[in-house]
C-alpha cells in the first residue's frame, strides 16, 4: 500500500467513529446533489470515497429499488461505521481503493463523490478510472457540503491558487480525464461540480 493510502486510511480511521456526529446536519445538502445528478430508476451508480455512506439513503431513493448502489472507500472504519448507521441496507459497501476499481469497464450510469478531489493522490489519473466504469453520457458529481472558502476556514487555511476544486483548476483536469464539465457552484453551503462522461 502506498504512503498515500496509508495517510487517507490513519486520517478517516481516526475519525470515523465520531464522523456522523461531527456533522450533523449535512443530510439535505447530499439529498440536494443527488437530486442534481439526475439518476432514474434502475440507474447503477457509484458513491465514491463513500465514508460513513451519508449519501447511500438519498442514492438508493434516487434508483429505486431495481437500481444498483455501490459504495466504495478505502478505509475500513468508515465501512464499518455506515454498517453501524444501518445504511449497507441502501447499498453494497465495497473496501476498494476508487484508483482500482473491481467494475467492468462503462458498467456504471453515474459517480458521486463527496469531498473526495482532495484525497486522490493522482487526480487525474483516479479521475480517469472513474470515467473508465461509467458509460458515456454518464455523470460525475463532485460534492462538498460546504464550499471551498468555508471549508478552508474551517481548516483555519486560507485557499491557495492550485487548489484543486477552483473551477479555473477542476474544468481542465476533468477534461484531460474523460469528463467535460457541465455545471460548477461554489458557495458558503455548498460546492458541486457536475460532468458528463465523454464518449
Amino acid at each position: 500500500m502506498s504512503d498515500d493510502h496509508t495517510h487517507v486510511q490513519e486520517f478517516f480511521a481516526a475519525r470515523a467513529a465520531d464522523w456522523d456526529n461531527r456533522f450533523p446536519d449535512d443530510g439535505p445538502a447530499y439529498a440536494a446533489a443527488v437530486a442534481d445528478l439526475g439518476l432514474r430508476e434502475g440507474d447503477r451508480v457509484l458513491d465514491a470515497g463513500c465514508g460513513t455512506g451519508r449519501a447511500l439513503p438519498p442514492l438508493r431513493a434516487a434508483v429505486g429499488p431495481s437500481g444498483v448502489v455501490l459504495g466504495a472507500d478505502l478505509t475500513p472504519a468508515m465501512l464499518e461505521a455506515a454498517v453501524r448507521a444501518g445504511r449497507h441496507r441502501d447499498g453494497q459497501l465495497l473496501l476498494t481503493d476508487v484508483a482500482a476499481l473491481p467494475l467492468r469497464s462503462e458498467s456504471l450510469d453515474a459517480v458521486f463523490g463527496a469531498g473526495l478531489i482532495a484525497h486522490l493522490p493522482h487526480p487525474a489519473e483516479n479521475l480517469r478510472e472513474l470515467a473508465r466504469v461509467v458509460r458515456p453520457g454518464g455523470t460525475l458529481a463532485l460534492f462538498h457540503p460546504i464550499g471551498r472558502a468555508a471549508l478552508a476556514a474551517r481548516q483555519g487555511r486560507q485557499i491557495t491558487p492550485d487548489d484543486l476544486r477552483a473551477e479555473p483548476n477542476l474544468r481542465p483536469l476533468l477534461a484531460g480525464s474523460g469528463w467535460r464539465m457541465t455545471s460548477y457552484v461554489d458557495e458558503d453551503d455548498r460546492f458541486l461540480a457536475l460532468a458528463v462522461r465523454e464518449g
